[in-house]
């Protein structure tokens, strides 16, 4: 199904795309230049890269995952793919000019880092979300972008030591300027898109009014940059128990 065939729209009038068919398995090798060239971007305006996670079999685009240890000015890890626009995604008439992306995302400085760490899911499951999301509209032949929210499949919580179930593609306005295009030539621009993971009932909301609305609820509150996994659900509704109806 490609981004221009729906014809279904939300509550606030945003359309949604369903991902129904999959393409078959294919081999992907990673880009020499590209992989070059997002480093040196992610150098220049985040961090020296500590390492990188690097993918040994991949379908459609071969994704790794840039790694950016804290900082005095940036105390979070920052982990940024790379490998998502080594091919163009499927973007509705009139967009095809941002075809070429790649996400980001920050954890929290004491986050498990180390191979040994990931064998724990509470731990990896960043690291697979961005995998699986930078691999989404290849597979899907479909387009991801800023304001755009992907359930986690098969439905619940990303791990077990969370409720986030769902992520929110956002303006990467917590890094500098620069960061958010990177010029390859004239035909193509990559966009860096910054990975806001959310709870369902925050995914709800954003569907009755928008993204745009939700980000702001997420980003006022400071919790739109870096992941905790157990931060407040800004969309939950409270309980109320039978004293509350005795004085509402």
């Amino acid at each position: 199904m490609t981004m221009d065939e729906t014809d279904e729209f939300s509550e606030s009038g945003e359309p949604i795309y369903r991902h129904r068919e999959r393409r078959p398995f294919e081999l992907a090798e990673g880009n020499v230049d590209t992989i070059t060239r997002i480093g040196d971007h992610i150098e220049k305006h985040i961090g020296k890269i500590l390492t990188v996670l690097h993918e040994i079999v991949s379908d459609a685009v071969h994704v790794d995952v840039n790694v950016v240890a804290p900082s005095k000015s940036r105390n979070y890890y920052t982990l940024v793919t790379s490998g998502m626009s080594d091919r163009a995604m499927s973007p509705p008439a009139g967009m095809e000019a941002y075809s070429f992306a790649e996400l980001a995302i920050c954890l929290p400085p004491n986050w498990g880092m180390s191979q040994e760490a990931f064998q724990n899911e509470d731990n990896y499951w960043p690291v697979r979300l961005l995998k699986e999301l930078a691999r989404l509209p290849h597979i899907h032949d479909s387009w991801l972008w800023a304001g755009h929210t992907v359930q986690n499949v098969p439905l619940g919580p990303y791990a077990p030591g969370t409720k986030l179930c769902a992520a929110m593609l956002a303006p990467a306005v917590w890094f500098d300027d620069g960061f958010g295009e990177l010029v390859i030539n004239d035909q193509k621009t990559i966009y860096f898109c910054g990975v806001v993971p959310i709870y369902l009932e925050e995914m709800n909301f954003k569907l009755k009014n928008s993204a745009e609305a939700l980000f702001e609820k997420l980003y006022g509150a400071g919790l739109a940059q870096v992941v905790d996994p157990s931060r407040k659900n800004l969309c939950k509704e409270k309980r109320r128990g039978f004293l509350s109806f005795l004085n509402p």
